[in-house]
């Protein structure tokens, strides 16, 4: 297909079809083979839902920033809404109103009410306490030779911190069941797996209003109770703080989950690598800012919506349709990143999009950054010789569509007797060792 075809408003764009195991594990060679033929490009989603989607940097760069697209699920057209928004009634209009689906002056508004809690100096405030819950995860395991880092330590970690960070207290962090987060990957209503979604939403909405009470009754100066008290103040509608704690509770941890485990697995990928960072933990600032750009674990953007129709690089965007910014696709654009796909800790500038940018860049973007670096430096710090004990295509990568990151992350380390554990280059194919891993 010529890449001239893409862009030609008098013929129908090809389909292009963003789900399967092989898509999940690798999406990069679609990526590639898409903004070789343009910037916009039309896909279907695994519930059958269509956007545009943008793939190049400066389309994506663009895209993000063009106050012609909003985000409020109000501008989605009929076409739309009736396949995105599976999400049942009355969860739909509960749930969904957070920051992610709000556009100025209302996004304006929210968004200053959580910006001091993620502020950079609070941040590096509490980096002791974080490296503390990191130290106490590692205690857990650190001597048993053999462990899941997701299981024993991802899924864990960034829940702790956003507990810290926002005052939730100890008994709903210990109640707060890590399957609500699922609710993020919504089944249609003929889908087998309805009855068991429906359910972890009517279980999420019960935790949140039992929150809500809970920091109404007992008012501090947290980030909760100050949302409790602008939802009292009628600052806040009553759907618009379950909207934003149900976004802190489930945005705010689960992309620092899969973006450990993604850089984990570029880590092992690339042992080279992984030595010199585990040998120099001054590399971690810079080496972070690259494994988010290798492999973001917010893969997609949320929808974007223009009012009326609209021309986006060339291509003509009816009303209410959905666009998504792939930001992954971004990242690996060769056109502003030299070497896109080669892993390189010595990449000055690297101006990458994995948090976004405009006015939806990531508030906790700071938060992220610092648990990427505590948690890295500390895993690789307390647990050396660290390599993987099974092979790629047994990585468990999640279904989220807009998200990359793995369930599941077996490992092995310490001296060559703790284990039989395979040892040099245990993953190959697309993600050929870089030159300092050449030695494998």
């Amino acid at each position: 297909m010529h890449p001239s075809e893409a862009m030609n408003p008098t013929d129908p764009p090809r389909l292009v079809e963003l789900y399967g195991a092989d898509y999940k594990r690798d999406p990069y060679p679609l990526y590639a083979e898409l903004r070789a033929r343009g910037p916009v490009h039309r896909v279907r989603f695994p519930s059958g839902v269509c956007a545009w989607l943008v793939t190049g940097y400066d389309a994506a760069q663009k895209a993000l920033t063009d106050p012609r697209l909003g985000k409020h699920h109000s501008r989605g057209n009929a076409a739309w809404r009736a396949r995105a928004s599976i999400m049942p009634e009355p969860q739909h209009s509960q749930l969904q109103v957070h920051l992610l689906h709000q556009d100025p002056p209302r996004h304006t508004a929210m968004r200053r009410m959580i910006t001091d809690a993620f502020a950079p100096q609070r941040v590096e405030a509490l980096r002791p306490r974080f490296q503390e819950m990191a130290d106490a995860l590692l205690d857990r395991f650190a001597g048993a030779g053999r462990a899941d880092l997701v299981a024993d330590f991802a899924a864990h970690f960034p829940f702790r911190v956003l507990a810290e960070v926002i005052g939730l207290p100890a008994e709903f962090a210990e109640r707060f069941d890590r399957d609500w987060g699922k609710v993020v990957q919504p089944v249609g209503p003929t889908d087998p797996g309805r009855p068991a979604y429906e359910a972890r939403l009517h279980g999420l909405q019960q935790y949140i209003a039992d929150l809500v009470a809970h920091q109404r009754r007992t008012a501090g100066g947290d980030l909760l109770s100050r949302l409790v008290s602008a939802r009292d103040a009628g600052e806040l509608a009553p759907e618009e703080l379950d909207s934003m704690i149900f976004q802190l509770l489930v945005a705010g941890q689960e992309p620092v989950t899969n973006q450990i485990t993604t850089a984990l697995v570029t880590l092992l990928r690339h042992p080279g690598h992984l030595a010199a960072l585990a040998a120099r933990p001054e590399l971690l600032p810079r080496a972070v800012e690259e494994l988010l750009r290798h492999d973001a674990a917010f893969e997609l953007t949320t929808w974007r919506f223009f009012a009326e129709d609209s021309e986006l690089h060339g291509t003509r965007i009816p009303a209410g349709d959905s666009v998504i910014v792939s930001l992954c696709a971004a990242n690996r654009d060769p056109r502003r990143f030299a070497d896109a796909d080669t892993l390189d800790f010595d990449r000055s500038p690297n101006p990458h999009l994995a948090f976004g940018q405009g006015i939806h860049f990531c508030p906790g973007a700071a938060l992220a950054r610092a648990e990427l670096q505590i948690a890295l430096g500390t895993l690789l710090r307390r647990l050396p010789d660290l390599r993987l004990t099974a092979q790629e295509d047994e990585l468990p990568w999640i279904p989220a569509v807009l998200a990359r990151g793995v369930d599941r992350l077996p490992v092995a380390f310490g001296p060559e007797s703790s284990g039989p554990a395979p040892r040099g280059c245990p993953i190959s194919g697309a993600h050929a060792p870089s030159t300092p891993d050449a030695a494998c």
